[in-house]
């Protein structure tokens, strides 16, 4: 059996440094298309494998990163949200020589997945969903370089965000409703202990404060589906809106459903618009006008701003991405 090549043969080969070479090898977005396409020609030609173990003990590392997700089983795996954060994670991992591990815990009373990350479990982890009640997010942002999906709620300096502009986002979703001369408008939020479902509201009443508007009435759900229909059955109980920005598409299924079975037409008599542009917004009758906001690529810059990080680079604090607007036939 032929020697196995090393990281200096292929340096040789594609006529670039070491450290070059090891660049591409993890992923690192810091290489020129020229010398990134000379090391992958040289490491096909040579049949270079990075020698994993090895240089875990030499690094200390584990080549590893974690998906932290602080919300209970049933509403990650019930939430296109996070099915399409995932997918963008993993395409930007796919490149790179990192794993991915995903802790999923409400609350972390033994301080299992704490003590997972701060003894050297993972290298870093990107963090999404967090509440103003997730304590432990802290402890392992001090551990570890962590990349946080939306702001966190105590923003600390050195805390590198991916977010969406959720602000302008709800502001552009509500305008729409007053467009097509909606005046009653409410709006059925997501968890106030969140930053993203805070920063929607305070769009929502922006764009009607500009419209001259007063908010109709506020709701608050947890971004389930059983919440929005709880939440829309609040809204009719406490009068008639003839429209509803809804915080997540998950959210506004659950209040159609409610609105129907109140004899409710949407859109004639009630509008609604969601949040999210999930395949959610494209399976309810009618189908939902929604603020389409970039899950995948999302994920996708959270996970390249934590390879950059790894590798020693110096990426950006905040990357703000986005919303638009998508119209059909529920607004």
């Amino acid at each position: 059996m032929s020697p196995r090549a090393t990281i200096e043969e292929v340096a040789s080969a594609a006529g670039v440094s070491r450290s070059t070479v090891s660049r591409v090898v993890n992923g690192s977005t810091a290489v020129s298309p020229e010398a990134l396409a000379a090391v992958r020609a040289a490491i096909d030609e040579l049949n270079y494998v990075p020698n994993r173990a090895a240089r875990s003990l030499a690094s200390r590392q584990t080549h590893a990163i974690a998906l932290i997700v602080p919300e209970d089983t049933t509403r990650f795996f019930g939430d296109p949200f996070f099915a399409a954060i995932v997918a963008g994670i993993t395409g930007a991992l796919g490149g790179s020589d990192y794993l991915l591990n995903l802790l999923i815990a409400s609350d972390d009373p033994g301080d299992k997945m704490t003590s997972f990350v701060r003894n050297g479990g993972v290298d870093g982890a990107l963090i999404v969903s967090h509440h103003t009640s997730d304590a432990f997010v802290g402890r392992i942002a001090d551990a570890v370089p962590v990349v946080f999906g939306g702001r966190p709620v105590r923003r600390r300096d050195g805390d590198y965000v991916v977010d969406v502009d959720n602000v302008a986002g709800a502001k552009n979703a509500t305008r729409r409703l007053i467009d097509i001369g909606r005046t009653r408008i409410a709006t059925i939020s997501g968890p106030l202990t969140m930053v993203a479902s805070e920063d929607r509201v305070q769009g929502f009443r922006a764009a009607l404060a500009d419209a001259g508007l007063t908010p109709y009435a506020e709701e608050e759900g947890d971004y389930s589906e059983s919440s929005g229909a709880e939440a829309a059955r609040r809204l009719l109980d406490g009068g008639r809106p003839d429209a509803i920005f809804v915080a997540s598409d998950l959210m506004a299924r659950g209040a159609l459903t409610a609105l129907r079975s109140a004899g409710v037409r949407v859109p004639e008599d009630i509008a609604l618009v969601g949040f999210d542009d999930s395949s959610v917004a494209i399976t309810t009758d009618p189908q939902l006008t929604t603020m389409r906001q970039p899950m995948y690529a999302q994920g996708e810059a959270m996970a390249r701003v934590l390879l950059s990080r790894l590798a020693g680079e110096e990426p950006p604090t905040t990357t703000i991405l986005p919303t638009e607007l998508v119209i059909r036939a529920s607004a």
